[in-house]
């Protein structure tokens, strides 16, 4: 963020029209600042690099470089740099694919705009987003996938770590955890990203299928859930 505590964007879309409207609709939040625009994959890394915002809005099909390879090279280079890919598509394992190029968030170009706008701050605070449909496709997927290969082994997680575990797979941001369980925000970013390192998790939509493979979360409090 800047010194106005303002989150800084790139917008990276290949159509005029749609640019214009999602700088349209991100104009509705003072908080929200876009401070650039890029055409094709090629200058939206370059822009990325230069302009060095919070959150790049990544279209996938792009002209000169994909979404995902833009994604993947701005991460690499600055991986400081949130990404948030905007698409039509919500194939559940395209989504997958997606957040293994190194993308914080996905929503569809139908979402609404209050739905955009969550989507930014969820990231900023270093949370994953997925739109609330997709989330619930993935949670079938790992359902079903359950189902098949029965129970996974034991982790190496201290009880703290678990509990942590099992309200970040409930849909809990790192502040709501904080505040239901009495801790520091940086103390449950900690936690948090102990789990993964033990784990060897890169993502918060693996940590939530890890989640329901152990048993930590009952599959039915998911699924009402919203993944973030």
């Amino acid at each position: 963020m800047d010194e106005l505590g303002e989150i800084r964007v790139l917008l990276v879309e290949d159509h005029t029209l749609v640019r214009e409207g999602i700088i349209s609709l991100l104009a509705s939040d003072p908080t929200i600042k876009v401070v650039g625009q890029a055409e094709d994959g090629q200058e939206g890394v370059e822009k990325a690099l230069e302009l060095r915002p919070d959150v790049v809005l990544m279209d996938i099909s792009l002209p000169k470089m994909s979404g995902l390879d833009a994604t993947a090279r701005i991460k690499g280079e600055a991986p400081e740099i949130k990404v948030l890919v905007i698409s039509m598509y919500d194939n559940d394992e395209y989504v997958i694919q997606v957040l293994k190029y190194g993308a914080s968030g996905y929503v569809l170009k139908k979402a609404m705009a209050q739905e955009l706008i969550s989507a930014i701050k969820t990231i900023c605070d270093g949370d994953t987003y997925l739109y609330p449909p997709i989330a619930t496709k993935l949670v079938n997927q790992v359902i079903r996938s359950k189902g098949r290969t029965g129970a996974v082994e034991q982790d190496p997680l201290s009880e703290r770590e678990n509990e942590i575990l099992q309200y970040v797979a409930k849909g809990l941001t790192n502040k709501e955890i904080a505040s239901l369980l009495n801790l520091s925000y940086r103390t449950v970013q900690t936690h948090r990203a102990n789990i993964m390192k033990k784990l060897d998790i890169h993502s918060t939509v693996e940590l939530v299928k890890y989640a329901i493979k152990k048993g930590l979360v009952k599959v039915e409090t998911v699924e009402n859930k919203e993944v973030t």
